[in-house]
C-alpha cells in the first residue's frame, strides 16, 4: 500500500513543474514578441534601404545615363598632381589633327624621309607625297591655332605600331616643334620652349576615337568642353567625319568645321580604300565597336594601352561605353554640348 502515495506525489510535482515551465515560456514568448515589434520594424526598414541601394547601384552600373546622375570627383591622390594653367581655362575652340603614322626622326630635314616614318604597308610606295600630306596636316593645324587665341591644338593618335615605342600624337608634336612651327625664328629665344596651347591625345586607335578622345582630352586640359571644333585631315575622309563621326557624337554641325588636305598626287586607290575600309564600315557600325572595326582597334593596340577618360571626363562615360546591339543606333543620353543645339 505504500508505493501509491509516492507515485501520487511525483505526479503532482511533475504537473506543477510543467505548469510552471509553461507559464515561464509564455511570459518569455510574450516578452520576445513585445521586443520583436521594434526589431521587425528595424529589420524591415534596413531591408528596404538595402533593396533600394542595390537596385540603384545596378542602375548606375548598367545604365548609359548614370554618369550624369551622380557627380564624380577623382581621388585626391590624382587631383593633388593636377595644376591647370589658368590661361587655358577659357579656351573654347578645339583643333584636332588625327595621326596617321609615327615619325621617328629628330631633325627638320628628316620630315619627308620615308625611312623616318613607321608606315603601314598600304602607305608605302609612290614617293613622299603621302608623307607630305601628314606634314601639311600638322602645318595647317598649327596655323589655325596661332590665328585663334581661344583655340587648343590636339594631335591625336596612340601607340599603334609594334615597331615604335612612341605614339602617333607625340611624334606629330615632335615634328611640329622640330620644324619650328609654333614660333618664328625671331621668337624662339623670347618664348618658352613649349607652346602652351598645343598638346597630345595618346590613346586613340581610329578616327572616331581621334574625335571623341580629343574632346575628353580638351576637358582634361581646360576643365570644360569646346563650343567649336575644327579637324584637319584627309579630304577623302571628310564624309566620314562630317556625316558619321559628328552624327555619332551629336556635335552640332554649325559648330564644326572639317579641313581636308589630300596628297598632291591623285591616288584613286586610296579613295576607294577609304570607302571600303572606312566610310562603309562606320556607316554600318557608327561607334566602331563591333566585328570588323573592333578588330582593327585591337590590331592597333599591341601594347595594351587604355585611356583615363572615364575618370577625367565623367560626363562622357555613357558615350564612351555606348555599343548598342543595333550598331546604327545613335547615343541618346545627355551630352555637354547639347546646349549648343
Amino acid at each position: 500500500m505504500l508505493p501509491s502515495p509516492v507515485l501520487s506525489n511525483r505526479r503532482g510535482a511533475s504537473q506543477h513543474l510543467r505548469t510552471s515551465s509553461l507559464s515561464n515560456f509564455r511570459r518569455t514568448l510574450s516578452l520576445l514578441r513585445a521586443r520583436s515589434r521594434f526589431t521587425n520594424l528595424s529589420f524591415t526598414i534596413l531591408a528596404g534601404c538595402f533593396c533600394v541601394s542595390f537596385l540603384y547601384n545596378l542602375a548606375f552600373i548598367f545604365s548609359p545615363f548614370s554618369p550624369t546622375l551622380v557627380a564624380y570627383t577623382p581621388p585626391q591622390s590624382i587631383l593633388s598632381t593636377i595644376a591647370r594653367n589658368a590661361s587655358l581655362e577659357n579656351l573654347s575652340h578645339l583643333v584636332i589633327v588625327p595621326g596617321h603614322a609615327i615619325w621617328t626622326g629628330t631633325q627638320p630635314d628628316q620630315a619627308l624621309d620615308a625611312d623616318r616614318w613607321t608606315l603601314e604597308e598600304y602607305q608605302r610606295g609612290g614617293g613622299s607625297y603621302r608623307i607630305s600630306a601628314f606634314v601639311e596636316h600638322i602645318r595647317r593645324g598649327v596655323e589655325i591655332t596661332l590665328k585663334d587665341d581661344s583655340s587648343l591644338l590636339i594631335f591625336s593618335g596612340g601607340q599603334t605600331r609594334l615597331q615604335s615605342t612612341t605614339t602617333e600624337a607625340e611624334s606629330y608634336m615632335r615634328l611640329a616643334t622640330s620644324l619650328g612651327l609654333f614660333y618664328s625664328d625671331s621668337e624662339q629665344t623670347s618664348h618658352e620652349p613649349h607652346f602652351p596651347r598645343a598638346t597630345t591625345e595618346t590613346y586613340a586607335l581610329d578616327s572616331y576615337q581621334n574625335f571623341l578622345f580629343s574632346l575628353a582630352r580638351f576637358h582634361e586640359i581646360t576643365g570644360r568642353y569646346p563650343s567649336k571644333i575644327t579637324i584637319v585631315g584627309y579630304e577623302m575622309k571628310r564624309r566620314r567625319f562630317e556625316e558619321l563621326h559628328r552624327t555619332a557624337l551629336r556635335f552640332p554641325a554649325h559648330h564644326f568645321e572639317y579641313i581636308g588636305i589630300d596628297p598632291s598626287a591623285n591616288e584613286e586607290s586610296a579613295r576607294l580604300g577609304e570607302v571600303k575600309n572606312g566610310y562603309a564600315p562606320y556607316k554600318l557600325d557608327l561607334y566602331g565597336c563591333h566585328d570588323f572595326l573592333l578588330a582593327k582597334r585591337r590590331a592597333r593596340n599591341p601594347f595594351l594601352r587604355f585611356h583615363s577618360y572615364h575618370a577625367s571626363a565623367p560626363e562622357l562615360r555613357g558615350l564612351l561605353e555606348w555599343c548598342p546591339d543595333d550598331p546604327s543606333l545613335v547615343y541618346n543620353g545627355p551630352l555637354p554640348w547639347d546646349v549648343y543645339e
